[in-house]
């Protein structure tokens, strides 16, 4: 059984309805993954270094769950990045994580439509994607294709809207925990 660990980065999981129902989910389909919430965890924006990256080292599978904020990570899982991944660690002559597995698992505000070259934004979500892939290439950690679910925004949440939320977390949610089945499960992974 390969090592799961999923980082999330929502800033305030109080206040999430997708991004927590998919942790929810994941944490009851998956019991042994270890879930750091940075947000419950670090309440006063101190990274305990140590402790995440020992986390990672003990990891095979490495899942960053978050909302999409500004095209990128939330500022606290960005901050998170920058002090836990730095150089002797992450990368460099004695880096420690080549190897492992990085799945992104998030959600977006905007709907799919708006994310094409014929869309609002004038991009496909891929293109987004690009400095993840360039720091899995630096940290020689094996990227993974996405697990994304778009539409999940903030604004006007009555009660249907809640409950559509929940429902495509709980798919999206499912889609991963099938991914990181299939990788925990496959021989040729080893």
């Amino acid at each position: 059984m390969k090592n799961i660990l999923v980082i999330s980065g929502h800033p305030e999981l109080n206040h999430s309805v997708a991004n927590a129902t998919i942790l929810d989910e994941v944490a009851t389909a998956l019991p042994d993954a270890e879930i750091r919430r940075l947000d419950w965890l670090y309440p006063d924006g101190k990274i305990n270094i140590a402790a995440e990256q020992e986390s990672l080292l003990r990891a095979d599978v490495i899942v960053w769950q978050f909302p999409f904020s500004w095209y990128g990570l939330p500022g606290l899982m960005k901050q998170w990045l920058d002090e836990v991944f730095v150089h002797g660690f992450a990368h460099g002559s004695t880096a420690k994580l080549g190897g492992k597995k990085l799945i992104l698992s998030f959600t977006t505000g905007a709907p799919q439509a708006i994310y094409t070259a014929d869309g609002f934004f004038g991009h496909a979500i891929e293109e987004y994607l690009i400095p993840f892939e360039t720091t899995a290439r630096l940290c020689n950690l094996e990227l993974l294709a996405p697990v994304y679910t778009c539409g999940i925004s903030y604004a006007d949440r009555d009660a249907d809207k809640i409950a559509q939320q929940k429902t495509l977390a709980r798919e999206h949610a499912s889609r991963l925990v099938d991914l990181l089945n299939t990788v925990v499960n496959n021989p040729e992974g080893e």
